[in-house]
């Protein structure tokens, strides 16, 4: 069988950035390895066309570029922060603040957006809302374990809501609900 819509996968698979032999920055094993719906929309789209069409035991090795991934840096992604936003009856976490830090916040449109806490100043806080794989390619190289047909209940999880074709947008984002 192979990898297509509906199919449920699994891979084990060594993620690098930047080179082939670039930083390890993640890993599956094959007792713990990543399985996924294909077609759901859960993964990088150009992630899931390469491996298209594979089965069962087939290697794989390639490379997402930056702007197949996670995009280039965008630089309006960061940006200048009123310090006393992060506020909370009043006083401000110092420790929350700390450059380094990913800080979990929301835009304005309730969007949940993570932002990494670059400079911190008197008054503002610089932040950088780019994914933190932004501007890399990533270099993908692992195996095919197992190509099978997805449940319903694996297509229905997959869809974040269970509640496909009840038009309450459920299977957004390219899901594939039957």
């Amino acid at each position: 069988m192979e990898i297509g819509r509906n199919k449920f996968v699994t891979l084990s698979y060594e993620l690098r950035t930047n080179s082939v032999e670039g930083d390890v920055i993640e890993k599956t094993e094959t007792e713990a390895p990543l399985g996924f719906v294909f077609g759901a929309g859960k993964m990088l789209e150009m992630f899931e066309n390469k491996l298209e069409g594979l089965a069962k035991g087939s290697a794989f090795d390639f490379e997402l570029k930056a702007a197949e991934a996670y995009g280039e840096v965008n630089p309006n992604a960061i940006v200048e922060i009123p310090k006393n936003i992060f506020e909370v009856e009043g006083q401000i976490d110092e420790n929350l603040l700390t450059v380094g830090n990913h800080v979990p916040m929301q835009d304005a449109h309730g969007n949940r957006l993570n932002g990494l806490v670059l400079e911190v100043a008197d008054e503002k806080v610089k932040m950088d809302f780019n994914h933190p794989l932004a501007g890399d390619n990533l270099f993908f190289k692992g195996e095919v374990l197992e190509v099978r047909e997805a449940t319903e209940d694996e297509i229905m999880e997959s869809c974040g809501s269970g509640s496909c074709g009840s038009g309450s947008g459920g299977c957004g984002g390219g899901c594939s609900c039957g």
